[in-house]
């Protein structure tokens, strides 16, 4: 039985690694982030064109990396393993190619492939060249068979990119507040692809609720409905709850009874945020910020206004039953409420960052050169290094975007324990110069996914904490994927029933006013 036991063991170890989350969240960001962040910035167009040229766009359109490779230094190419990269102080990298095109009055003029960086690779990844070796391969290649992967070679030093805790996204939180004269407030952080907003509810004083984000600062919360579409006060009731009328909309309702439709409310937003030009451009201004800024992950595009004006509803009532102590409020330390950005996700966010450098860098280089009076080639605007020396800077230093610090760490190699923990370490986003005593102290749900013994003493206690070693992380699946599973299991969509909703409350009004036109006939 114990000879079973051991081979078992060892077939798990020889198919699984401690650090396949980590693995996995790298393969998913080249293998498909990586093309949606170009798509999202797909069109460049530049304010400086030659007068002869009615329109002009730059294409980005497709991205795709090789195996890592080295330049020598008479040009030629070749491919580089991890241990060539130690020993030279170099970078364990590939090179990222990119399908560009122009497009003068929606014409292609010239469409080219292009490196515009190259992308440090982890280890043991799918884009790696020891992914599919054997151990006798590895030591050939004079690498230790028994190592992990999971970390980077930077400069011919071994990195680790530490993971960060951080609250759930699209999850709406309600908890006492320990400032301002709210007793309560609410939280989200809207996510959608690159954008991700934090949004706050609070009630104050005068019995008004509020909602914030972005520039939208304190607008009383049935304004925003009512600039949403959801007019009928009959029909808002409804929305926030089907089985009881809570005191605190009616007395909302009332405050704001005077503004009947949409446009009267958006301008009265407007106002309170103090956009001063002319009521045209108002309207305008406060119709983008509602339909990019508000809840993006539940649309951008003015049909999902009303799918808006119902999660709000549903938000609010949230907000009132925990407000009336009717409900708990919500444990922020608790794992359900918290996600792990992993080395993916960390990249996710530093490429999306200096994509945006190297848009502006190539609408620079064009511009310059257009008012030369010249019209160059795309070959000639982009930079290959700023890239991949933005990149390498970030991983060698550790400074991320958000002002974030310690990120990429250099590997600990005292022992084999001691580097698969520093692998699993994870970091709170909270400042260590504050107390956050609840933040460090040792939850329920630690046990089981965290150490409880393995944090650092002083000022970062609690706040640095180190996975079990057999603790998987779930990765994202897209919500397209997302969606077909849950309507394979049975379950409606809110657009099937809100429409059936609306058909059901239309037909109520309809029989109402015909028994009111044949009462008046009578």
């Amino acid at each position: 039985m114990a000879n079973y036991s051991r081979l078992l063991i060892q077939k798990y170890f020889s198919d699984n690694s401690f650090v396949n989350s980590d693995i996995q969240s790298f393969n998913y960001f080249v293998e498909r982030e990586l093309q949606s962040i170009v798509d999202e910035n797909r069109e460049i167009e530049p304010t400086i064109i030659p007068s002869e040229v009615e329109s002009f766009k730059i294409r980005l359109d497709k991205i795709w990396i090789t195996k890592p490779e080295i330049t020598e230094a008479d040009g030629s190419r070749r491919a580089i393993y991890p241990t060539e990269a130690r020993l030279r102080k170099l970078s364990y990298s590939s090179p990222i190619f990119m399908e560009i095109s122009s497009h003068i009055n929606d014409v292609q003029r010239e469409s080219i492939v292009t490196q515009i960086g190259s992308l440090p690779i982890m280890l043991h990844s799918n884009f790696c060249h020891l992914s599919k070796l054997n151990q006798e391969q590895l030591i050939e290649k004079g690498e230790d068979p028994y190592d992990q992967g999971g970390y980077f070679v930077i400069n011919g030093t071994e990195r680790v990119l530490v993971k960060i805790e951080d609250l759930a996204s699209n999850k709406f939180l309600v908890n006492k507040a320990t400032t301002g004269t709210s007793k309560y407030v609410g939280k989200i952080f809207s996510e959608q692809k690159s954008l991700k907003i934090p949004h706050s509810v609070e009630r104050l004083k005068d019995g008004i609720f509020y909602l914030s984000f972005t520039r939208v600062k304190r607008v009383p919360f049935i304004v925003v409905l009512k600039a949403l579409g959801l007019l009928k006060d009959e029909e808002l009731v409804r929305f926030v709850s089907k089985d009881k009328q809570y005191d605190e909309v009616l007395i909302n309702l009332f405050e704001f009874v005077g503004i009947k439709n949409e446009e009267d409310a958006m301008d009265y937003l407007a106002k309170k945020i103090g956009i001063t030009q002319t009521r045209e451009i108002r309207l305008q201004r406060m119709t983008e910020l509602l339909d990019k800024y508000l809840l993006p992950h539940v649309g951008v595009e003015r049909k999902d206004r009303i799918f808006k004006a119902y999660t709000l509803c549903k938000m609010l009532r949230k907000y009132i039953l925990v407000a009336n102590e009717e409900m708990p409020e919500d444990d922020k330390d608790h794992y359900e409420n918290k996600r792990i950005k992993m080395s993916g996700d960390l990249l996710m966010d530093l490429f999306i960052m200096n994509l945006k450098v190297l848009i502006g860098d190539i609408l620079y280089n064009f511009q310059r050169i257009v008012k030369r009076g010249k019209f160059p080639s795309i070959k000639i605007i982009i930079r290959d290094k700023l890239l991949t020396s933005r990149i390498y800077s970030a991983m060698a230093t550790g400074n991320w975007v958000g002002g974030r610090k310690g990120i990429s760490q250099r590997i600990q190699r005292l022992n084999h324990l001691n580097t698969l923990s520093h692998l699993q370490r994870v970091a709170s986003p909270l400042s260590n110069t504050q107390e956050n005593f609840r933040a460090r102290e040792l939850n329920p749900t630690h046990l089981g996914r965290l150490c409880p013994s393995e944090t650092p003493e002083g000022t970062n206690i609690g706040l640095k904490k180190n996975f079990a070693l057999m603790t998987s992380i779930s990765s994202d699946i897209p919500e397209e994927e997302a969606m077909k599973l849950l309507v394979n299991a049975g379950l409606k969509s809110l657009r099937w029933t809100f429409s059936l909703e609306k058909k059901k409350f239309n037909q109520k009004e309809k029989i109402k006013k015909s028994k009111i036109i044949k009462t008046e006939k009578k």
